[in-house]
């Protein structure tokens, strides 16, 4: 809008003109057919002036800056949208709320565009969501810049009257704003941010291939320094990585330990044993944890145990192929066929993903258990039980079994041994099960 305001004396000689529709102290409004005839003209090389005074326009009462302003933004609005572009909206879309009730067309129309905007906001978040690390919290959300670049790919597919005051309206963004960002000057500014942004590009691939080793931004940005000579800023480089996806995949995190943890769903007990591990009753402190066999041609097995603390017996044992829970489940379920447990027993393992399991921790208070693992990290927690899996496999040999059958005959041959036949130095020189049965009768 121009500066320059008109006269009373200006506006009566402009109402005149077939071509106004409305004229202000402040402003005028042409008709849709000076549009298309100022831009058919345009389009031949009449100049601006010309085009104004031609038809019947005073150029002194316009001014030059207001002729130029209203034949940029009709050739802008005519390349973008067409002749649909040049159609006065503003009728349809004052910027002042509308006081009656929508029709039912109108209404249709709103939910319409609100389905269709969400859509593209949906696959936009998609593609946004495949480039972030898997651990991390933050909600993602749209920025401005973007919103205004989903309105304008919409409105070049399904032009309309009041599209973008209601597209605008559903994102929660102004229409000054958006047609500020589809201005010519904007539009010139967003061109030479992307070329600046390619040859930021080409320099981080480079250093982002380097030696070939794939790097993260840290790594990028610091071989940029010593091996190029290149400083850019780190939130610069994250800027570009993501724009154009360039994605380092070391350490990307476990979706299923990500899912457990957001949901809490896996939960710690407290190192309740706090490693007091012999209390002189058979049957109260029971360790438990799983270790892998290696047998045949680089095949593996694996085998749970559960120890009593008090008398080094192994109360059950479970040898599977799988890793699974099941594994886990199965051997505790065989604690059920000893009567010797006391009302208070506890059971106790450390923080792998079997014993934080719920399956295993409702298993665990059904059959009257209580639960104890150790802190993170620390073996020391769980020790009789890494002592037992360290003599269990020096003494059996599992180097000459084929068939996951003859690893489960070599395991039993080696319990019934454990048990009842190899003694034990501090537990008075006796095997296991003979030890309980002395505790027992004392």
């Amino acid at each position: 809008m121009s500066k320059k305001h008109f006269t009373t004396q200006e506006q009566d000689q402009l109402r005149k003109n077939p071509y106004v529709k409305n004229v202000s102290a402040k402003a005028i409004t042409y008709t849709d057919a000076f549009k298309e005839r100022f831009i058919q003209e345009y389009s031949q090389g009449t100049p601006l002036s010309e085009i104004f005074q031609e038809a019947g326009f005073p150029i002194d009462v316009l001014g030059a800056t207001r002729i130029r302003k209203a034949s940029n933004r009709w050739r802008t609005a005519f390349q973008e949208q067409g002749p649909a572009g040049l159609t006065d909206g503003r009728k349809h879309a004052s910027g002042r709320p509308l006081t009656r009730e929508l029709s039912l067309e109108e209404k249709y129309a709103r939910l319409e565009a609100k389905m269709k905007w969400l859509e593209a906001e949906n696959e936009f978040l998609k593609k946004a969501r495949s480039t972030r690390k898997a651990d991390e919290k933050k909600d993602i959300q749209l920025s401005t810049q973007q919103k205004f670049k989903l309105i304008q790919q919409m409105m070049h597919t399904t032009p309309s009257q009041r599209k973008v005051h209601v597209l605008c309206e559903i994102a929660g963004v102004s229409r000054s704003g958006y047609y500020r960002y589809r201005s010519e000057y904007a539009q010139l500014h967003r061109q030479k941010r992307e070329q600046n942004d390619q040859q930021v590009k080409a320099i981080l691939l480079k250093a982002y291939h380097y030696r070939g080793r794939k790097k993260g931004a840290r790594q990028i940005k610091m071989t940029l320094e010593h091996q190029y000579g290149v400083t850019y800023n780190l939130k610069r480089i994250r800027r570009v990585m993501q724009k154009y996806n360039i994605v380092c995949p070391i350490r990307k995190a476990n979706p299923a330990r990500r899912m457990a943890k957001a949901t809490q769903e896996h939960r710690i007990c407290p190192n309740t044993l706090n490693r007091a591990f012999k209390q002189g009753i058979a049957g109260k402190v029971l360790l438990t944890d799983i270790t892998y066999l290696t047998y045949g041609k680089n095949k593996r097995a694996y085998l749970s145990t559960i120890k009593d603390a008090e008398t080094n017996e192994i109360l059950a044992y479970e040898v599977s192929a799988s890793l699974g829970l099941d594994i886990a489940m199965e051997t505790l379920k065989q604690l059920k066929k000893h009567r010797h447990l006391t009302s208070d027993a506890l059971i106790h393992s450390d923080q792998g993903f079997h014993y934080t399991n719920p399956k295993f921790q409702k298993l665990v208070k059904n059959m009257g258990l209580g639960q104890s693992i150790s802190r993170r990290g620390n073996c020391w927690d769980n020790a009789p039980q890494e002592s037992f899996f360290g003599h269990f496999k020096d003494e059996t040999n599992f180097k000459t079994c084929m068939t996951l059958e003859e690893v489960k005959q070599e395991v039993k041959s080696y319990m019934i041994y454990y048990n009842y036949y190899r003694g034990q130095w501090n537990l008075n020189k006796l095997p296991p099960a003979r030890y309980r049965q002395q505790l027992e009768v004392a």
